[in-house]
């Protein structure tokens, strides 16, 4: 079949483009374009689905004596990055962990760099690996940040970073949060908290909290898909001289999902559904960037999978696309799980996130 055009420089190897390549094309940008078009909706500023609004963190019904807190579903406070979902654990027990896990997966990428150069980032796993480090070196100046704040708060709170009365009192939900409690029957008790503490507690994490956040999520989707499609699709079936299977890529394939999943037992973030997005926006940059370097003279695919010279090209980047909710979901069971069962067998000491 003769191509429709050629991408890239004269005399060099170069992106061949063929008619079924524009439905590849458009599946890609429709994923994008659809992420993003989510991501204005869900983060930026709005209106709660019953049209109270989010701003407002503690309402009061004018006609009742119950109290009403409120969050939007995109909500991440102050205390969720560096906090822990079990009561009374130290910051400092995510800083240790998280400082560990960085310096691991550090050593393991330079080894891998060192193994094969600088050309192994074009592989979707280098990405993901990298994202995963980033984001327990973010996390750790974090945790250090958290201890700080914690160390200034004292024992009266909990290991989620919220005062100890007040948790006793609540319940947090990872969705929109509208905890309600009867004010005549606690009130003395509620007054124990100062206004600072109240606020405090609830509001905003600010640019690098939400950063953070995006980056755990995106990361527990990407993790999830590149151990996934490595060990059930390119070790059986697509093994090639760069895709052999060793004892280093083996860690590169399973280190990062096994420290996620440690740290998700540990941690407090929420995990709403949206923000499946930022998995999808990730993964179509990295599309586009396999585009760009082939057009630009690349001469093989790191993933036969991605390849447009092929007709069969229009399924598997359909199945691509598809194959992020899964994933996604199968994350956010993980989550739920954690919740469910932790809560159960330990429901005085397992907190979850609010």
């Amino acid at each position: 079949m003769s191509p429709l055009f050629i991408l890239g420089q004269a005399g060099l190897m170069a992106l061949v483009v063929y008619w079924y390549d524009f439905i590849c094309f458009a599946i890609v940008g429709v994923a994008f374009l659809g992420a993003f078009w989510v991501l204005i909706r869900k983060e930026g500023p709005g209106r709660l689905p019953d049209g109270t609004a989010y701003e407002s963190l503690l309402l009061t019904r004018p006609d009742s004596d119950v109290y009403t807190r409120v969050t939007r579903e995109s909500h991440v406070s102050s205390t969720q990055p560096w906090a822990s979902c079990w009561r009374g654990v130290h910051p400092a027990w995510l800083l240790v962990l998280r400082l560990v896990y960085c310096v691991v997966l550090a050593v393991f990428l330079y080894l891998d760099i060192v193994e094969w150069g600088a050309t192994i980032f074009v592989y979707y796993t280098e990405w993901t690996f990298t994202l995963v480090t980033i984001y327990f070196g973010l996390g750790t100046l974090i945790s250090a940040y958290g201890c700080w704040v914690y160390s200034r708060r004292g024992p009266s709170y909990d290991g989620a970073g919220v005062p100890s009365a007040r948790r006793d009192l609540e319940e947090g939900n990872p969705a929109i949060t509208a905890t309600a409690f009867r004010g005549k029957g606690i009130e003395g008790t509620v007054k124990l908290q100062s206004h600072y503490d109240r606020e405090e507690s609830f509001k905003n994490a600010g640019f690098w909290g939400y950063l953070f956040q995006v980056i755990y999520q995106t990361c527990a989707g990407a993790v999830i898909l590149t151990d996934i499609v490595f060990w059930c699709i390119i070790v059986p079936f697509m093994s090639t001289s760069h895709l052999s299977l060793n004892y280093l890529t083996a860690c590169m394939h399973s280190l990062n999902f096994v420290f996620l999943l440690l740290d998700t037992c540990l941690n407090s973030l929420p995990f709403p559904w949206f923000r499946l997005s930022y998995f999808i926006l990730w993964s179509c940059i990295y599309v586009v960037f396999q585009w760009v370097i082939h057009a630009c003279g690349f001469s093989w695919w790191p993933y036969p999978f991605l390849e447009l010279s092929t007709p069969w090209a229009i399924l598997w980047y359909a199945c691509l696309a598809v194959v992020h909710v899964p994933c996604y979901g199968l994350y956010s069971l993980i989550i739920k799980a954690k919740i469910k069962i932790f809560s159960r067998l330990f429901p005085n000491a397992f907190i979850g996130p609010y």
